[in-house]
């Protein structure tokens, strides 16, 4: 994907993020997870204030990012931080509803969604979204599911000092966001793809040279043809599909491919 177009996704995302914060969450006082949550507690519990506490605590993950994730991550990251912050100075914090429970949930879709496309386009909003991409490279699990367990950690501890109702809230919220940043970042879903081509030497050199995946190669035979052809298996993302459907094509246009969602993977499969 082309660089510009890239930032210019990030650039737009980044202030959706700002407007569910200032529109949806902010005004009924629903609260954040993650490091500016954690910054929130102890700028309670310390003379020191918030702010340097964000900064503070940001610092080891923005460098494990840098280490784990690479320099366009991190610089990723850090414009989409910067102009989240810029767009919630002008962004008005007037709530379109007095109904806390709905502004929740809608400014749970709307940030998740946001986040869900930046995340896509190889960056993030800071914070536990690092650690969390960081884990994933390790476990496959939902991107979604861990960063709600790493936040309810925090607003179950920022409901020490908080209303529990706001706690609650929060969670939902959080809740919310988790699960649509799943259905947009969708790494962790693993597909079996099987290919039956004619143009098996073609095809296999052509997915070799694209995909980091082994691919076994079958020998086969049309049962009311006779012609013999390849059969090709390979395990891929959901990502690489997008990879791999235009090869095919183009290649073949005429084999027969089958995409099914797989439930494990073991054994030596490439997880980054």
């Amino acid at each position: 994907m082309n660089n510009v177009y890239r930032i210019l996704i990030i650039f737009v995302a980044s202030i959706v993020v700002g407007f569910a914060f200032n529109v949806f969450l902010l005004p009924h006082e629903v609260l954040t997870g993650g490091v500016t949550g954690l910054a929130m507690v102890f700028g309670l519990l310390t003379p020191v204030n918030t702010g340097y506490w964000i900064f503070l605590l940001n610092i080891p993950i923005l460098i494990l990012g840098w280490m784990k994730l690479g320099k366009m991550f991190i610089g990723n990251s850090i414009f989409s931080v910067f102009i989240t912050s810029v767009s919630m100075l002008y962004i008005p914090v007037v709530p379109v509803t007095n109904d806390a429970l709905l502004s929740s949930v809608f400014g749970g879709v709307i940030a998740g969604a946001a986040i869900g496309v930046i995340i896509r386009n190889y960056g993030s909003t800071g914070g536990f979204d690092v650690v969390s991409l960081v884990l994933i490279k390790r476990w496959d699990v939902p991107l979604g599911a861990l960063i709600f367990a790493l936040n309810s950690g925090v607003v179950f501890i920022s409901g020490f000092f908080f209303a529990w109702e706001l706690a609650m809230y929060t969670m939902a919220s959080i809740y919310i966001t988790g699960l649509v940043i799943d259905r947009i970042h969708t790494r962790h879903i693993k597909l079996n793809l099987m290919v039956v081509t004619t143009r098996g030497d073609e095809l296999k050199k052509n997915l070799i040279a694209n995909l980091y995946r082994g691919i076994t190669v079958m020998d086969g035979e049309g049962a009311y043809s006779g012609t013999g052809v390849k059969v090709m298996y390979t395990v891929i993302s959901r990502y690489e599909l997008a990879i791999v459907r235009p090869l095919i094509k183009e290649v073949d246009p005429n084999a027969f491919v089958s995409v099914s969602e797989t439930v494990e993977v073991m054994g030596n499969f490439r997880r980054d």
